[in-house]
């Protein structure tokens, strides 16, 4: 990873050029550099990315538009977001005016726009994909990261019992968050609780439908934000429903422009908050990639692309 320039992109018809604020460096964006899983390579190239910039969220403002655009102008503040890839750590991008792009809420500025994209997307459909009803109980692992911590607040949107598993520096932003109940994973293993839950929701991946299946009711499911070993969910997803009341759930999240637009509302009524951990600067994008991809933040980790001085 390194800083190089590069002509600045002009947008064709139906396209808008962004100028970039704010963006992520998040799992999508290490599993892109890294090459790992090594699916992930089959979609972003086999031996290198294929897009020399990386990046999948963004936060910033319209610098030019297309012929043919009519729903944005120039100087409106927009948020946008493609697992795929947008090529977003940069100064500028070009991006479709139809494709997953909306206007900002008002209220909220360039850092927790971007912040409320990619994880949040992932978390949205883990709570409206599955079927979570008020008054359950659910098990959240993983509750401080990106993921983890916007589930905790769309799961408190209902009327749900939450038990959160996280570490002991996050105890109290948990609890903020709305946990009714927390397991330290520095001190106690969540699997051996003996408690019962509806549905166990592993938004780190970092545990097993194996290991959770005992805490599962009848009729409950685990669902993960990983393939599991030997990508063991996909098959437990297809597989389950037919040899066992206990189900794997693997909601495909594929519905992007919807994502935004039920985080849009959220945060236009100020009922979620994405959580930042720190943000880097763009010059400083390697210490910003080696920090996510050692697992230990929280929350999410920001690029400020508005002042690349190297």
């Amino acid at each position: 990873l390194q800083l190089k320039e590069v002509a600045k992109p002009v947008p064709q018809d139906n396209e808008v050029l962004i100028k970039v604020h704010a963006t992520t460096v998040n799992r999508t964006d290490c599993g892109v550099a890294f090459g790992w899983p090594f699916v992930m390579r089959f979609f972003t190239g086999l031996f290198k990315p294929k897009h020399p910039v990386i990046g999948t969220d963004f936060a910033g403002e319209i610098a030019a538009i297309g012929e043919g655009v009519t729903n944005f102008k120039i100087k409106d503040r927009v948020f946008g977001f493609r697992d795929e890839g947008l090529q977003t750590q940069a100064e500028y991008l070009i991006i479709k005016a139809d494709y997953n792009i909306e206007l900002m809420p008002q209220n909220v500025d360039y850092s927790t726009a971007a912040a409320s994209l990619e994880a949040a997307h992932y978390g949205i459909n883990f709570v409206y994909k599955v079927d979570i009803n008020d008054g359950q109980r659910i098990l959240l692992n993983g509750a401080t990261g990106g993921i983890g911590s916007a589930v905790l607040q769309f799961l408190k949107m209902k009327d749900i019992h939450v038990t959160a598993v996280c570490n002991t520096k996050n105890i109290d932003l948990i609890k903020s968050l709305g946990a009714d109940k927390i397991y330290d994973y520095e001190k106690e293993d969540f699997t051996n609780s003996g408690e019962i839950f509806d549905h166990v929701i592993d938004a780190v991946g970092k545990s097993t439908f194996g290991k959770c299946k005992p805490l599962l009711k009848k009729g409950g499911s685990y669902t993960s934000s990983e393939l599991g070993p030997y990508w063991q969910n996909i098959f437990y997803a297809l597989y389950n429903p037919i040899f066992s009341s206990k189900k794997v759930k693997f909601p495909l999240p594929k519905d992007i422009k919807n994502s935004i637009a039920v985080i849009k509302s959220y945060l236009t009524a100020g009922t979620f908050k994405p959580v930042i951990d720190r943000t880097y600067e763009l010059k400083d994008v390697r210490a910003a990639y080696e920090f996510v991809n050692s697992g230990q933040k929280t929350g999410n980790v920001l690029l400020d692309c508005k002042m690349p001085n190297y």
